[in-house]
């Protein structure tokens, strides 16, 4: 049993340094995933709604908390240092997390944990079962906590920490160093918007109590149908809520087309407009150089002309789901480059580039 305690010290730690490491690459990723429980309970929860939209604005600080708490508990456990003490931490984060997967399962309420950031995408179910892996892992690492030699290791412990936190730090400030998500520089979003393949499907049926599968639709009408489940689940669209529109009608195919430059504006209440004067000479000088303009928002009109007039951003503009922007780009505002709806560029506003660099991008 002592080996087994051993063997669990190294996958916990293994896989609490990969989960965290993960997602210290995108803190921005987690704060959204925090957003979302908070509201949840916060609507599930009436007595307790203003606590936890308290909460809300504090997300990112969490985010950053509790990523870097995974990496360095995961390194703690493996050097063994102080084990008593990390054994009961890592009980305590792992019940948060088992809470958590448990409540997005069973009440399906947030969906996507995020629990290995964009990286694996796990459904709210098998999140859970993971957890529940963990725990009892975890629960076997505390009865032995004692039988775990301690090792003065504290130095690699301040160093992971402080690594950590320059890791999460560097993301914030720029881009995730590794993007994972489907609008990545490189990426074609025509191409990710289609099937990979042909979709499949397996057709449920009911009859005289029995439960009947078929491939292919049946023409029997004294079927009663149940439900229709897709075969080949890693051939679906990667994106299916990319649309871009104004009043005058639909403009997503409008932003496949030639070379164009994107400002994202996801929320006109917390953007960094110390940045705009900057972005605004990069868009006048991309524009006499054949690359258009055009602002991405999921603000009002009336808001969004005032900020515009106020900003002297003469752009374009154009309306997309606020999520979607969020996952577009980590910054705000940020900048998005496409070449017939391939991704040839994106930057923070902290990075915005020079026109010849966007130019010869585009060439």
């Amino acid at each position: 049993m002592k080996i087994f305690a051993q063997i669990s010290r190294v996958v916990v730690g293994l896989l609490f340094i990969f989960s965290g490491i993960i997602k210290l690459n995108d803190p921005i990723g987690t704060q959204y995933k925090l957003e979302e429980y908070f509201e949840v309970f916060a609507t599930d929860l009436p007595a307790l709604h203003d606590f936890f939209m308290g909460l809300v604005p504090l997300a990112l600080y969490f985010s950053v908390f509790l990523c870097t708490a995974e990496v360095v508990l995961g390194i703690a456990l493996l050097v063994a240092y102080k084990p008593k003490t990390i054994s009961w931490l890592l009980l305590t984060i792992i019940v948060f997390f088992t809470f958590l997967t448990f409540y997005s399962a069973y009440f399906n309420k947030v969906t996507d944990c995020g629990c290995f950031g964009a990286a694996i995408k796990l459904t709210p179910w098998t999140s859970f079962g993971k957890d529940i892996f963990l725990l009892i892992l975890i629960l076997v690492i505390v009865y032995y906590r004692k039988k775990f030699k301690s090792y003065p290791t504290g130095i690699i412990i301040v160093i992971s920490t402080l690594v950590s936190l320059g890791v999460a730090i560097y993301s914030l400030r720029h881009l995730p160093i590794v993007d994972l998500l489907p609008y990545r520089v490189g990426a074609s979003i025509p191409a990710q918007m289609k099937p990979s393949e042909p979709l499949r499907y397996l057709y449920v049926f009911e009859k005289d109590g029995k439960t009947l599968e078929y491939e292919q639709y049946p023409s029997d009408t004294t079927l009663k149908f149940k439900e229709m489940v897709v075969l080949n689940e890693d051939a679906k669209p990667k994106i299916t809520d990319y649309k871009v529109w104004n009043d005058a009608g639909d403009f997503t195919e409008g932003t496949f087309q030639g070379k164009k430059l994107f400002l994202i504006i996801k929320s006109l209440t917390d953007i960094n407009t110390a940045a705009l004067p900057d972005i605004n000479k990069l868009i006048n000088a991309v524009k006499a150089k054949g690359v258009e303009p055009v602002i991405l928002t999921s603000g009002n009109s009336a808001d969004i002309e005032n900020f515009l007039s106020q900003h002297q951003l003469t752009a374009p503009y154009y309306y997309v789901d606020a999520t979607v922007l969020k996952t577009i780009s980590r910054s705000n505002p940020g900048l998005w480059l496409l070449k017939d709806g391939i991704v040839k560029g994106k930057w923070h506003y902290n990075d915005t580039p020079t026109a010849e660099e966007v130019v010869g991008l585009v060439k």
